[in-house]
């Protein structure tokens, strides 16, 4: 079966439709009005090879926060509903190696257990990255942990630009998930679960 989502979110802050397929080629069309968000999402598509769509506003007059934080929490209950029961899948994801962004280093593991648990250690420099403020960088993900119900850990070494740091963040994570909802030949009617249910 496709592993394919589409959720669209209005609320009085965001209008938000995202639009997945978690067996995909790594394409995105992502419209966001902040462009270093923008880079970011795609840059997560590539690396976890999703095919993502992704149309997005919101009251920037205010923040940036609920934009950023919403679209999280729609990214998360996407991958959710195109996993469906999760039958099959492989569940935690890190990665045989940690991403390195030039002098950055970005750690991501993710564990799709139902649970819902973010720990995030990055620290940043600068207030801002283009026009991303880094302070909404830890809402997007613990948006996306309580959208898909996942433990979540982030963390990132030896930054020198912050440029740099954010997207050794999201690659690391794009590769954490891609490998968290592969298909394990050798459980295919299994859930990885010893409870049986995630």
């Amino acid at each position: 079966m496709p592993r394919k989502a589409k959720i669209a979110r209005k609320t009085k802050e965001t209008e938000i439709m995202v639009d997945l397929n978690l067996d995909g080629k790594g394409s995105a069309k992502v419209d966001t009005p902040i462009g270093f968000l923008n880079h970011m999402l795609e840059a997560l598509a590539k690396h976890a090879s999703f095919d993502l769509k992704i149309r997005a506003v919101g009251d920037l007059e205010v923040d940036q926060h609920h934009l950023v934080e919403d679209l999280g929490i729609v990214l998360g209950e996407a991958v959710d509903k195109a996993l469906g029961s999760k039958r099959g899948i492989m569940r935690a994801g890190s990665h045989n190696f940690a991403f390195p962004m030039d002098e950055s280093l970005g750690l991501a593991a993710v564990d799709l257990s139902g649970r819902v648990k973010l720990t995030f250690k990055a620290k940043f420099a600068e207030k801002a990255v283009g026009d991303m403020r880094t302070n909404v960088i830890e809402d997007f993900f613990e948006g996306f942990a309580n959208g898909v119900r996942a433990n979540l850990y982030i963390d990132s070494k030896n930054s020198r630009s912050t440029h740099h740091q954010v997207e050794a963040i999201f690659k690391a994570f794009a590769r954490s998930l891609r490998m968290a909802v592969e298909i394990d030949a050798r459980n295919l009617k299994r859930i990885p679960s010893t409870k049986g249910k995630l």
